[in-house]
C-alpha cells in the first residue's frame, strides 16, 4: 500500500453515491507532505518525458499541478470554469461534465497560455469518467500542442475513464485507483499498484 492509500483509508470517507470524501488533505485543506510526495512520484513515473507546461483545472487540481511545476521549473496553466471581468473573447474553450457536481461546465484557456510546441503534462485530482480530462486534452489539441501524460492523484476504476484513456494510447499515471468503495461499510479496496514507494530521497535522485 502506497502513501495516499494509506492517506485515504486514514482521513477519507464514502458518501451515498459513489463519493469518495478527502477534503482534509486534497480539495478543501491541503496536506502539503502529500502534495510533495504525489509530485515527486509522479515526476518519477514520467522521467524522461519532456515536459514544459503542467495544465489542470480549477480548482482542487491546483495544489498538486503547482507543487509538480516546481519540481519541473515549468509554468502551471489551469483551464477557468467561468467567466471573469478580464475574461479575453481569445481563447479556447472546451466542455467539461463534472461527476462530483452533476452539471456541464464551459472550461477555457486564453491562448496565450497554450502554443503548438508545448509539450503538456495534465494533472488532477480525481478521474470518474474522464471527461474533464477529454475537455483539458482538446484544449492542447486546440492550441496545436502534445500531451506527453496525464497524472491523477485518485482514479476510480469501477468507472471507465481510466480505460478510455488507456485505450486511446495516453500514458495515464494514478497515485491511487480505487477498485470499489461500500458506503455502508466504510471499505475502500485499491487496485493493485506498482511497488516502487515514492521515498524523500528519490527528489534528489530525480533531479540528477
Amino acid at each position: 500500500m502506497n502513501f495516499l492509500e494509506e492517506k485515504i483509508l486514514q482521513e477519507g470517507s464514502i458518501k451515498p453515491g459513489n463519493v469518495l470524501k478527502i477534503d482534509s488533505f486534497l480539495n478543501h485543506q491541503i496536506d502539503i507532505d502529500i502534495m510533495r510526495q504525489m509530485a515527486n512520484e509522479i515526476k518519477r513515473r514520467f522521467r524522461g518525458k519532456e515536459v514544459n507546461k503542467i495544465l489542470t483545472i480549477e480548482a482542487s487540481g491546483i495544489a498538486i499541478a503547482t507543487v509538480l511545476a516546481e519540481m519541473y521549473d515549468v509554468p502551471v496553466v489551469f483551464a477557468k470554469k467561468s467567466e471573469t471581468a478580464n475574461s479575453t473573447d481569445d481563447k479556447y474553450v472546451a466542455q467539461a461534465y463534472s461527476f462530483t457536481h452533476k452539471q456541464m461546465n464551459q472550461v477555457f484557456v486564453s491562448k496565450p497560455y497554450l502554443r503548438d510546441d508545448d509539450k503538456v503534462l495534465i494533472v488532477d485530482d480525481f478521474l470518474a469518467d474522464g471527461q474533464a480530462m477529454h475537455a483539458l486534452i482538446d484544449l492542447v489539441h486546440q492550441a496545436g500542442g502534445a500531451v506527453v501524460g496525464i497524472a491523477v492523484a485518485v482514479e476510480k476504476g469501477q468507472q471507465n475513464g481510466g480505460k478510455i484513456l488507456r485505450s486511446e494510447g495516453y500514458h495515464l499515471e494514478s497515485m491511487a485507483i480505487v477498485e470499489s468503495m461500500d458506503w455502508e461499510t466504510q471499505t475502500i479496496r485499491f487496485r493493485e499498484q506498482p511497488k516502487e514507494v515514492c521515498e524523500s530521497y528519490n527528489l534528489k535522485l530525480i533531479n540528477e
